[in-house]
């Protein structure tokens, strides 16, 4: 029987420092790009913005 193996996700630019993404650190380049970017989640220098806010009052 061959077994299944999962599909490799295709390599594409880090987005922290432009190199080569790598399978062991997906989306990033390594595990150095992955904890800067974890820091800046936990730090707060990332943000979602707050839902609209709407003025209309409706009753």
């Amino acid at each position: 029987m061959q077994e299944q193996s999962t599909p490799r996700r295709p390599s594409r630019p880090c987005p922290e420092c432009g190199k080569m993404s790598q399978q062991n650190s997906y989306p990033f380049c390594s595990s150095r790009c992955r904890a800067i970017d974890l820091n800046r989640w936990l730090s707060g220098a990332y943000i979602l913005p707050p839902p609209p806010y709407n003025t209309d009052e409706e009753e």
